[in-house]
């Protein structure tokens, strides 16, 4: 009996680390920009920076995090679908006609990441969920909030 509740105990903590270890990443907006939800491939082009503006004019920022870090494995490969050097190309390329207002910001942290969301018209980033503060609004991916079952930016790290 006493292996059997040292197995259930064992299964209990197992279980719990892998909870403890999934990661789900939000797509947040400032809220000044009135957006509710992206298709997909609408997130794919505003990350590569192919989307420039939205539908009231203001132009588009992408804050993120360095495509080396660990933080950003799971959106190289649900969103760019590309190794890291090529974001980084890509990043440079996208903010290279666009020197006062760059298409793509990098930031070191979450929490930076959401300050500068907050701060900039215009701007989207994708954030860890737990890093969300009341100054940004969360965005729904394909119809679906982080969390929900579903949600294409649900991972592991």
């Amino acid at each position: 009996m006493r292996s059997r509740s040292l197995l259930t105990l064992a299964f209990a903590v197992l279980s719990w680390s892998v909870v403890a270890c999934a990661k789900d990443i939000a797509l947040i907006s400032n809220k000044a920009n009135h957006l509710v939800d992206v298709t997909v491939p609408e997130l794919t082009r505003i990350c590569k920076g192919q989307t420039t503006r939205w539908a009231d004019g203001k132009p588009v920022s992408v804050v993120t995090r360095d495509p080396a870090s660990p933080e950003m494995r799971l959106l190289l490969e649900k969103i760019y679908n590309l190794p890291k050097e090529e974001v980084l190309t890509l990043i440079a390329n996208a903010n290279h006609a666009r020197v006062n207002h760059p298409a793509i910001v990098v930031v070191d942290s979450d929490e930076a990441l959401v300050k500068k969301v907050e701060s900039t018209p215009g701007a989207v980033g994708l954030v860890d969920v737990y890093a969300i503060t009341g100054g940004v609004t969360v965005v729904r991916v394909a119809g679906k909030l982080p969390l929900e079952p579903g949600y294409l930016l649900h991972g592991s790290q």
